[in-house]
This record gives structure tokens, sequence and C-alpha cells, in this order.
């Protein structure tokens, strides 16, 4: 497996980010395109995409949350992949993402059987902040970068 690691700004790259969220979690799942897309899929989203051979197989997405913050988010690998350290690397190059463009936090909210995976990444989560979506129940979580 030879994965490569690229910042998704063209369209042809968000379309990869797209097809890992649609195959990994919207039939997985049973969430319509409309749930799983919001307002912060624009053409001038930021996404990591995971390839392996040119394939996509994991991805997240990033956008500005408030003062020096980033928001990560919608973090999927793809069901064969999983187990691999994809997710964690996607989060990791977001996180370098996010440095790089002046921001001194990042934030996220976790699904409530993720918070594990988060805390190892150096994610602190509060607890008295739940957001209970359609789908999932999630926990609000930051981490400071250096």
């Amino acid at each position: 497996m030879s994965i490569q690691v690229i910042r998704a700004v063209e369209t042809w790259q968000q379309a990869g980010a797209y097809y890992v969220r649609i195959q990994a979690m919207a039939r997985q799942y049973h969430i319509t395109l409309r749930e799983e897309f919001d307002e912060h899929d624009t053409p001038d989203s930021k996404y990591i995409v995971l390839l392996d051979d040119d394939f996509p197989v994991a991805a997240c997405r990033l956008y500005e949350y408030g003062n020096k913050a980033m928001m990560i988010g919608r973090v999927v690998v793809l069901p064969e992949y999983r187990g691999r350290g994809l997710g964690r690397q996607a989060v990791l190059e977001a996180e370098k993402w996010a440095l790089e463009l002046g921001c001194t936090k990042t934030v996220l909210e976790s699904r409530d059987t993720a918070i594990g995976f988060y805390e190892k990444l150096g994610y602190t989560a509060y607890p008295d902040r739940v957001i209970h979506g359609e789908t999932f129940t999630c926990v609000y979580m930051e981490k400071q970068l250096t």
C-alpha cells in the first residue's frame, strides 16, 4: 500500500473527498446527500484526501472556525482501509495545514464512539458540549497547536 496525501483544493481532488464520504458514511449509515453535504462544502473548502494508487480511500474537511481556529470534520476512511492509521494521518495533515494558515487551535465534533481516537491525538473533550445530530451524538473537542 502506497498512500499519497494531498491537499484537495481543485474540483477533481475534492471529488475524491466526496467519493469517500458517500461510500463510507452516506451509504453505510443511510445518510442522505443533503445531510452529508452542508454549507461548509463549497468550492473554497479545504480537504485532505489520502490516495492509494490514485484512488481516494480517506478524507477530512477543514474550515475556519472563529479567531485563529480551524474546524476539522468529516474524517472518514473507507471500511476496507480502516485500522491502518489513515484517519490519524488525515487529521495530522489537517492540523499541519491549519498551523501553516496561522491557526493556533483545531476543534472538532467527535462522534461519541470516536472520542478515544481523538484523545490519543491530543484533543480534549468537553462532555458538557454535546451536539445531538440527526444521525450521531457528538462531543466538542479541541487541541492547541504548537
